[in-house]
Parts: structure tokens; C-alpha cells; sequence
């Protein structure tokens, strides 16, 4: 275990070096894209880091995570996964008393209070099994509680899909993790690689699924982010979305400017329409209060006179 928590700390410190040069990367080819998304206007950069985050978890993220998965049994990696969920509960629980969603809050610390004193730390998710729900909350989707807009889509390195205002939020929200008051410094690192190793663990098998699911894994990505995230805000009842019409190409044909511009092309029709008619043939219009019985017309007046066809008989 001891060894495992060294090769975290070597893991995050090479992550953070390489995200720094991810950065420059991304900025370097920050290049326009021929039609980008309203809500993707930084395309081009985007790519260019989700390419070297999806390279970093090829080469390193996965391979680590594969072993951490053979090196140890499910209930360990369960319990791992329940003590970080405690530790992230009390930043939930915030946010949600911050969004004025007092019962969440409550049960929130509820869940905090019987984990730590019962499940040993948090290593057993003692609060579920006795029906207290877990809840997702944080700062991003608190400003957008309230209505703060989500700016542009950003793909950070390492950490991966975010917004503008989810960045801002992950960056304040540090100050309600309990994680980063851990001293000394070391041991924080330990567990911050540690963390992200457990996480990667865990989606090792949605990663496969991506794989072989996904044309183009960027716009799956993104697209899957925004809306799981506007989800989250409206708490499972997000607002139908808004497709941007163009009224300028649908003519209104109930105008009377339209209607009056049409207007001289009705003799014109008339005319056309009377020579086009066998003779004998009526072509009368259709009114409002005509109805389909008076539109019959005879045969005898729609077929052609008989002196042209002198052996044709009826």
C-alpha cells in the first residue's frame, strides 16, 4: 500500500508538469474551427488538449488503474471509493444549503455524521443502507442555481470537460475541501493521486463502452457533460431546449403586403388554366362552399368532340 501511494504521488506531480505543457499546447494551436458550436466557440483549443489528455490516459491513467484493479480485491477499492464520497459529501452539503435546499443539506450532514462515527471513517457507506440519499452539488452548479450563465465549453488538461463557470467554481471551491487542508503537503499529494486513480478504476468499463460507441468522442464528451450538467441544475427537469430559428427564410403567408403582392398573378393563372381545359370542361374554382359532389363533372363534357374520331362510338 505504501508503494502504491509513492507511485501516486510520482503519478501526480508528472500529471501536473504534463498539464502545464497541455496548456501551452492548446493555446499554441488555438486555431478556428469552419463551424463551431455556439457553446464551443474555443474548439480548436479544446481538441487540441482533449487529444493530450486522451494520450496521457492511454499511456498512463489506464495502465495505472488496470493494476490498481488486479493489485486490489473490490472491497478494498469500495472502501476507497466510500472514504473519498465522505470527504466530497461536506462540500455537497454546502452547496446545497447555499442553493437554499435545506432538506439535502440536512440529509447531507446526516450521511457526513453516521459514516464518519459508524463506517469506520467512511470506509462504509453506512448512510445509504439506512435510506439517506446521495446527493451532487457543487459550486458550478450553484451559480448556475442562480442563474449565472456557463460561459464556454473548456476541456482542461488532465481534469477534462468543465465550462468557464464550473472552472471558476472548481477553483473556489477548494476553500470546502476538506482535502486540501491535509498536512503535511506530501500526504495531500498522496491523496489527491490517489483519488484519481480510484476514480479512473471505476470507469474503466464506461471507457471501453466509449470506445466503441462514439464517432467523434470530443463532441460525445461535450455533449454528454453540458447536458448531464443542466440536468443536475434543474435537479432531474431541465427546460426543453432552444433551437435557433431563422424567421427570415419561413414566409408569412397570412401577411396582407405578401397577399396583395400575389394578388396580380390570379388573372394570369385564370388564363392559363382556361386554355389548359378540355373543351367543354368546367373550371369553375373552389369556394368555401363548394363541396365535393359539386366539382363532379360529366363525362360527356370533358371528351373531346367526336367528328375528330368518326369510327369512335360510346
Amino acid at each position: 500500500m505504501k508503494q502504491l501511494s509513492k507511485a501516486a504521488t510520482d503519478l501526480g506531480w508528472q500529471l501536473s508538469r504534463m498539464a502545464i505543457c497541455a496548456l501551452a499546447l492548446g493555446l499554441a494551436a488555438c486555431t478556428s474551427v469552419r463551424a463551431p458550436s455556439k457553446s464551443d466557440p474555443l474548439e480548436g483549443m479544446n481538441r487540441t488538449i482533449f487529444e493530450f489528455n486522451d494520450t496521457v490516459d492511454r499511456f498512463a491513467l489506464k495502465p495505472v488503474a488496470k493494476a490498481y484493479n488486479r493489485t486490489l480485491p473490490k472491497a478494498v477499492r469500495v472502501s476507497v471509493s466510500n472514504f473519498f464520497s465522505n470527504l466530497g459529501d461536506v462540500s455537497v452539503m454546502v452547496n446545497n444549503l447555499l442553493q437554499g435546499k435545506l432538506t439535502a443539506g440536512t440529509e447531507d450532514l446526516m450521511r457526513i455524521s453516521i459514516n464518519t462515527l459508524f463506517g469506520v471513517g467512511g470506509l462504509f457507506d453506512v448512510a445509504s443502507a439506512a435510506g439517506l440519499p446521495k446527493h451532487q452539488a457543487d459550486l458550478g452548479l450553484t451559480l448556475g442555481y442562480y442563474g449565472i450563465s456557463t460561459g464556454p465549453y473548456l476541456v482542461l488538461p488532465i481534469l477534462g470537460p468543465s465550462t468557464l463557470r464550473d472552472t471558476a467554481g472548481l477553483l473556489v471551491g477548494r476553500e470546502v475541501d476538506p482535502m486540501s487542508y491535509i498536512d503535511p503537503v506530501s500526504l495531500r499529494n498522496q491523496s489527491y493521486g490517489l483519488r484519481v486513480v480510484n476514480a479512473r478504476a471505476a470507469l474503466l468499463q464506461a471507457n471501453d463502452l466509449l470506445e466503441d460507441a462514439a464517432l467523434d468522442k470530443y463532441s460525445f464528451v461535450r455533449n454528454a457533460y453540458l447536458q448531464r450538467r443542466q440536468y443536475l441544475i434543474y435537479d432531474g427537469n431541465p427546460p426543453p431546449p432552444e433551437y435557433e430559428d431563422d424567421e427570415g427564410d419561413i414566409p408569412l403567408y397570412e401577411d396582407p403586403e405578401e397577399r396583395a403582392a400575389s394578388a396580380p398573378l390570379a388573372p394570369q393563372l385564370e388564363a392559363v388554366k382556361d386554355e389548359l381545359a378540355p373543351q367543354g370542361a368546367v373550371t369553375n374554382t373552389l369556394d368555401e362552399k363548394t363541396t365535393p359532389t359539386d366539382r363532379r363533372v360529366p363525362a360527356q363534357q370533358v371528351m373531346p368532340p367526336l367528328r375528330n374520331f368518326p369510327n369512335l362510338r360510346f
